[in-house]
């Protein structure tokens, strides 16, 4: 939806933690070293430390908030963590829209990909090994050692070091910083993930990768592409300055690929029209580029390449209004397969931009049969239900998507809107309060809160409910602050 496009939020940064996979062969005799950090953080403090930072990063990143793209990552994630060891939290995979290659995770299973490494990645196993690196960086707890060799050397308050290291994490530069402007000693050492670190995420990303069903030699080739482009840049990606790529540690990842099951992996068209929409819609280069890159790829792709080519094209048509082209590109697609997400979304958008609603409903309708709870075709319904202007039944569609899923940006975004239209402020206050409160803007939500209170009727249901809603946010705010300590 193009709602989604323009409804890329901001956020900043952390890490996260969980235990240790093992993998007791000949070729695996790596030490486990990442589980010695179990007593600088527990487990409980690590999941409030994660979503404190994950409110920053939606105040101050770019997070694409794009409902086809985040099931997308998700669904990639949940595949190589329920390949992993020893998992202790849930994980949140998301996107920033940053065309540099980087990748990173932080406190309470959050792991953060760079839309740029769907430009350098050219299979779904590319990807997959930088999201399997990082998975293990979690599992081994990696950022909790580097904390408790920094409080070791430096007596730093907790939060001090949470902030400098995730920052370095996410952005090395600026990282170093942070850390420097705490400590006059030389933290180039501690705040960097360590040589041996990048060996363990490495070898048990490598085993995640097999696990899952992967091309376990994506790593290595992918990691060999990187060093080779970058290797005299005067500007390498962050992805370089967190994650160094020598060549013995590309050869070691090469060898132990080689120790695995070799499989053929097939092409993944879910990567490829992810891809796909990244580039059209993502990517920050202008139509014209994205058309180009679309046509040079095409006289080179396969038929079932060709299938996500065309489809980033139709994207491209239809923002630019070229609403002909799009059609011609978009309904072969959707006839032949009529229940893929990437094309009823597609095709909503081309129903939308020409306000042809009841298309579009219809069409919604029967997928959401078949998947009552998906939640991108409920946001793609209570989509054009609101630009349709159908306010009161959106209503009562993201009331109930906002309450089984209280963190969803484009769902409290929709219900504001659709609040604000029907003239409901208070309940356009509230929807926006929550969103404030998503990005840890705990006054402004309170206010908020505090208004749409003083408009609706004393003593009635919904005044009670916002007033309750003020106390859980007071609650909320304390402990925040608390982490700042």
């Amino acid at each position: 939806m193009q709602l989604f496009k323009k409804a890329t939020t901001s956020v900043l940064i952390a890490s996260l933690a969980l235990s240790s996979p093992a993998f007791a062969t000949s070729y695996n005799d790596l030490p486990e070293i990442g589980t010695a950090a179990a007593g600088t953080l527990t487990v409980e403090k690590e999941i409030e430390y994660g979503d404190a930072y994950m409110r920053m990063l939606r105040a101050s990143q770019p997070i694409v908030n794009d409902p086809l793209l985040s099931e997308y990552v998700t669904s990639l994630g949940n595949n190589l963590v329920a390949s992993a060891n020893d998992v202790k939290t849930p994980f949140e995979f998301f996107l920033i829209r940053n065309r540099d290659i980087n990748a990173f995770a932080f406190f309470g299973g959050h792991v953060a990909l760079h839309t740029g490494l769907f430009l350098h990645a050219k299979t779904e196993s590319e990807l997959a090994s930088v999201v399997a690196h990082e998975i293990a960086h979690l599992t081994q707890r990696h950022l909790a050692r580097a904390m408790e060799e920094q409080a070791r050397q430096t007596p730093l308050t907790i939060a001090a070091m949470v902030g400098s290291l995730m920052l370095a994490i996410a952005a090395p530069q600026a990282g170093i910083a942070a850390v420097q402007a705490t400590t006059a000693a030389s933290i180039q050492g501690r705040i960097n993930y360590t040589r041996s670190n990048e060996k363990e995420a490495d070898r048990i990303g490598i085993e995640t990768l097999s696990r899952a069903g992967y091309d376990v030699n994506a790593m290595p080739r992918f990691f060999s592409r990187l060093s080779d482009q970058y290797r005299y840049a005067s500007k390498p990606p962050s992805f370089l300055l967190t994650h160094p790529l020598p060549d013995d540690r590309i050869t070691d990842t090469r060898s132990r690929a080689q120790q695995y099951p070799q499989r053929s992996v097939p092409m993944s068209p879910a990567y490829h029209l992810a891809r796909a929409r990244v580039i059209a819609r993502f990517a920050g280069i202008d139509s014209n580029a994205s058309l180009d890159w679309f046509n040079r790829a095409l006289k080179k792709a396969s038929p079932a390449e060709a299938q996500s080519l065309n489809y980033g094209k139709a994207l491209v048509y239809i923002d630019t209004r070229q609403f002909d082209k799009a059609k011609e590109l978009l309904t072969p697609l959707y006839k032949a397969q009529p229940n893929n997400r990437f094309y009823l979304d597609a095709m909503t958008d081309l129903d939308v931009a020409q306000k042809q609603f009841e298309p579009a409903l219809a069409r919604l309708n029967k997928a959401l049969d078949s998947q009552p709870n998906n939640p991108v075709l409920l946001l793609n319904r209570d989509y054009v239900l609101v630009k349709g202007e159908n306010y009161k039944e959106a209503i009562v569609g993201l009331e109930r998507f906002t309450h089984r899923n209280p963190k969803d940006v484009n769902g409290w975004s929709l219900l504001q809107e659709a609040y604000e239209h029907s003239g409901d402020q208070a309940g356009g206050l509230a929807a926006q309060g929550e969103l404030y409160a998503l990005q840890g803007r705990w006054h402004k939500a309170i206010t908020n809160y505090t208004q749409a209170s003083q408009l609706v009727d004393l003593g009635s249901l919904d005044q009670a409910r916002y007033d309750a809603r003020i106390d859980q946010l007071r609650v909320e705010e304390a402990r925040y602050s608390a982490l700042q300590r």
